[in-house]
């Protein structure tokens, strides 16, 4: 498996705190079948100062340890690039990272509050020959206001990378909702850790995938841990890569109100007669050849 966002370099953000924890996390990826990952500490003015050349430099740096321990992890840089007024720019000039070099870039919105013009800006991108990846958009407060946004960025072009742990109700109910909605809509891309460290929030994309897989089948499971995040590696056009499928038709779907945030809990949402076709509905058309 390929995990395109985690924290693993040591002391630029939120993640690993230092070189033991980021040598723990890589023997846990390894362990868990990751064989490349890229590092994506926090571009966040104001608050995380990284730039592009301290990441890569700090990416090599833990790639010659990792050579050195003897842990068959491969490390490509990139960075979880916050929304700034001048994005394009600043990843022209390399402040901000695109993923290993690649047309694909990270973009995280603020958590809390939708920011304006968010559409102008995914365009603006799109036109200077980036994809964007919207970053975990199931743990934004506002995915319920906004879904509709959401709805056309992926239509548009806009890649989306839900959390691993967000299946698995790492997150609270409503994270989870919103990731296991985006599996069954086909509006989710990508599955990734966004692992800081090895307890609270660890390398965790085996049990994502298992998980993606009760939902939508075997194949698009693994489109989202292997195929398409291996395709972002090698900087593969988005329409040489297999597109998510949805489930079942939107029309179609029926699903309980959205929870009531808690910030916790592993409940499982949208109901049970839903959530079991939408798995039956994936492996019928992973059969019938219809991905």
């Amino acid at each position: 498996m390929f995990d395109l966002h985690c924290h693993i370099l040591p002391g630029l953000d939120d993640g690993a705190t230092d070189l033991s924890v980021s040598i723990e996390m890589a023997k846990a990826f390894v362990a868990d079948g990751v064989v490349a990952a890229a590092c994506t500490p926090h571009i966040l003015p104001g608050l995380y100062h990284n730039s592009g050349p301290q990441i890569r430099q700090a990416t090599a740096d833990l790639q010659q340890i990792l050579d050195q321990e003897g842990i068959p992890l491969k490390l490509v840089a990139g960075a979880d690039n916050h929304i700034t007024p001048s994005f394009v720019a600043e990843l022209r000039s390399g402040h901000l990272l695109a993923l290993a070099d690649t047309r694909y870039v990270l973009v995280e919105p603020p958590h809390h509050v939708a920011p304006p013009r968010l559409e102008d800006l995914f365009f603006s991108m799109l036109v200077a020959g980036f994809v964007p990846i919207l970053t975990h958009p199931e743990r934004l407060t506002w995915i319920e206001s906004h879904y509709q946004t959401v709805q056309r960025l992926a239509q548009a072009g806009v890649w989306m990378q839900l959390t691993a742990g967000s299946l698995a109700g790492a997150f609270g109910r409503v994270s989870q909702y919103w990731s296991e909605r985006m599996l069954d809509e086909g509006l989710a891309h990508i599955l990734a850790t966004d692992a800081h460290d090895v307890r609270r929030r660890p390398p965790n994309l085996g049990q994502g995938r298992e998980l993606a897989s009760m939902r939508v089948g075997d194949s698009e499971a693994e489109h989202l841990v292997v195929t398409r995040p291996r395709g972002v590696l090698m900087n593969e056009h988005p329409s040489n890569l297999p597109a998510p499928p949805s489930a079942i038709p939107a029309s179609d779907m029926i699903y309980d109100d959205v929870p009531d945030g808690d910030g916790g809990g592993n409940g499982k949402k949208g109901s049970r007669t839903d959530r079991a076709f939408a798995g039956l509905a994936g492996r019928l058309r992973s059969a019938l050849g219809l991905r």
